[in-house]
């Protein structure tokens, strides 16, 4: 008696693997699986209520994370590479964060599907544990230039992380090498801007202002700082666009409740888009 496998007429797609030769057996190669350590990544997802909607909330924050890991490795090259005066480079990296941050906007709609009731459910299981919390978003925060010395303190309890957080408050920030960089080139930037605790927060500068309009005033002879600028600017838009998402996501799905990590929720996060990064980037275009 036939097989009846060897009798069924293969389907189009098995006719096309065979005619594409695909390779089959992974038993002695590695797989994509392996390649991308799926079992360890799929196999974080570890909920701790009964509620169905805890993988969304999970799977969103989890990914985030991916991405900002992406962010601080663009971020942390195109530091090195303004200080290195390899500008290409770096604003390659400097607009695929741009583009990553474009992505966690949209991120937010998913969670945004999350209805109040929904994750009523599952506020009770996450104890303190917030976002505010991240260590990856710290590092972010400090490598753009909003230094905070108390935004070391949720990181004490873990050596290694308080190490890497550490590491970015105590360096110059993107903003920084970018006015280091303007006075390589002979353009008059304060030496309280080039030579400072790196530690300290920003604070802007009439100084650093025109040393930008020297540049936008004349972006043919300057058209790499000129482009830097813009390269700024791109990252700054985006950033603000991932924190106001950020809050009409918050107040849509837990409204004014404080934050799980003790923080006043809507409110914080409000005060934080006010936080500009680049400021001297902004304010000089009323005089343009």
């Amino acid at each position: 008696m036939a097989c009846p496998h060897h009798d069924t007429p293969a389907s189009p797609t098995e006719a096309i693997v065979a005619e594409e030769k695909a390779q089959l057996d992974f038993s002695n190669d590695m797989s994509y699986g392996d390649y991308l350590q799926l079992d360890a990544i799929l196999g974080a997802q570890k909920p701790l209520s009964p509620a169905h909607d805890e993988l969304l909330f999970i799977v969103q924050h989890q990914t985030s994370e991916l991405w900002m890991k992406l962010m601080l490795h663009e971020l942390t090259a195109a530091i090195r590479n303004i200080a290195a005066d390899e500008l290409n480079p770096a604003f390659k990296q400097m607009a695929r964060v741009s583009k990553i941050m474009e992505q966690l906007v949209h991120a937010w709609d998913v969670l945004a599907t999350m209805t109040p009731p929904e994750y009523s459910a599952i506020r009770p299981y996450l104890g303190h544990s917030s976002g505010f919390q991240s260590f990856q978003y710290r590092c972010i925060e400090f490598s753009m230039g909003n230094k905070n010395a108390a935004m070391l303190k949720p990181h004490a309890h873990s050596p290694e992380r308080l190490a890497l957080v550490q590491m970015a408050y105590e360096a110059p920030s993107l903003y920084d090498e970018a006015l280091r960089l303007l006075a390589r080139r002979g353009i008059a930037v304060p030496a309280s801007h080039t030579e400072r605790d790196w530690t300290r927060p920003y604070e802007a500068s009439d100084a650093v202002k025109q040393a930008w309009l020297q540049v936008y005033r004349n972006p043919k002879e300057h058209w790499d700082l000129y482009q830097l600028g813009e390269e700024l600017t791109d990252l700054e838009d985006a950033f603000r666009l991932w924190r106001f998402r950020h809050v009409t996501t918050v107040e849509r799905v837990i409204g004014f409740k404080r934050g799980t990590g003790g923080t006043g929720g809507v409110s914080y996060l409000r005060k934080m888009l006010d936080v500009v990064l680049f400021p001297e980037i902004w304010t000089l275009r009323t005089e343009l």
